[in-house]
């Protein structure tokens, strides 16, 4: 099979498992004007009649009665391959279904947006890079499309403030209580694979692939529970750590934030939400090199707008057939690369 898209405008999309990420995947097509969701398939044939109220994440708003109409339910992924209307297959399920529900789909000539981790292992995520024809396997790395974070990867791009020389990353969570098999590498892989990967992918866009890490770690099931990690990378001269995991504390259940030095500026940024429900906050804050400090305007901190953007690259990599590197599988395989050095 070809991979052209059938014709129609927007690009149709059918997701895969009703979820917390296919929710939010729904909303974002909603609000696309390049993109549109037409079909999903799930085995809960409350799902599949548009009931999507049980749905609840840790960002946006809860689950509602979709709208049905002109989106039709499948009960299973192979049934939903068999419409040729549909272009472009959205994974949303566990880490360890994409392998399989990607292959199918590569096969049924779909066009394959999933979720990250691409697998759940740098391996096989190689190997489904490498099967794909090009252009046809794409990843949802979201962070790059955050604000907060897209103003590092615009600036990498054009040279604003000169090259990325050193960087700081942290990603802490609080016990992951509501994932059981959080610490299983063969479901959901742990801290490293689940949590770190975002910012490895981020890494990698930035500085380029590391030649090793240097690492320590607290562990729990055998997996890196915490840990603190330095990089290595040929070029030289570049210092980039990471750090995080999950502290045995529900009071703090997320934090994540940055500081980025480039030849020209420093960038700095960190959020952290408790379980009072109160967050602080330092904005991302540009300490030029001249001594100047500037604090951008980024918007109006929708999460769903990245989602919007993310799915309108996706359009655009199919109608193009050019691929952009947030969503290139083969850059997803490297995070887990990455992620795998800090084992």
């Amino acid at each position: 099979m070809d991979l052209q898209p059938s014709g129609a405008f927007p690009m149709r999309s059918g997701v895969v498992g009703v979820g917390f990420m296919s929710w939010i995947h729904y909303l974002a097509y909603q609000r696309s004007d390049s993109a549109e969701m037409v079909g999903f398939c799930s085995r809960d044939p409350k799902k599949r009649s548009g009931d999507w109220t049980g749905i609840q994440g840790n960002f946006g708003p809860p689950g509602e009665q979709i709208d049905m109409s002109g989106i039709a339910a499948f009960d299973s992924l192979d049934e939903m391959l068999k419409d040729d209307s549909i272009d472009l297959i959205d994974i949303c399920l566990p880490p360890s279904l994409h392998p399989e529900a990607i292959r199918k789909s590569l096969a049924a000539g779909k066009h394959v947006l999933c979720e990250k981790p691409l697998a759940l292992d740098a391996n096989t995520a190689d190997l489904l890079a490498t099967e794909a024809k090009p252009g046809q396997l794409m990843v949802a790395h979201i962070l790059p499309l955050m604000p907060e974070f897209k103003i590092l990867v615009d600036a990498k791009n054009d040279h604003r403030w000169g090259e990325p020389v050193a960087g700081r990353f942290k990603r802490t969570i609080g016990p992951p209580d509501w994932i059981p098999d959080f610490y299983d590498r063969t479901r959901v892989g742990g801290p490293l694979i689940d949590l770190h990967v975002h910012d490895a992918h981020l890494i990698r866009l930035l500085f380029g692939m590391p030649t090793g890490a240097h690492s320590v770690s607290r562990r729990k099931d055998g997996e890196p529970m915490f840990y603190e990690s330095i990089f290595e990378f040929e070029q030289g001269e570049i210092a980039v750590s990471a750090g995080g995991g999950v502290i045995d504390s529900p009071a703090r259940p997320f934090t994540h934030g940055y500081e980025v030095s480039f030849e020209k500026a420093t960038v700095q940024f960190e959020f952290a939400g408790f379980a009072d429900g109160s967050s602080e906050v330092i904005p991302v804050t540009i300490l030029h090199s001249d001594g100047t400090v500037e604090r951008p305007e980024l918007g109006d901190g929708d999460p769903v707008h990245a989602f919007q953007q993310e799915i309108d690259a996706v359009a655009h990599s199919v109608s193009s057939g050019e691929v952009s590197p947030i969503l290139d599988a083969r850059i997803a395989a490297d995070a887990l690369r990455i992620c795998e050095m800090q084992m």
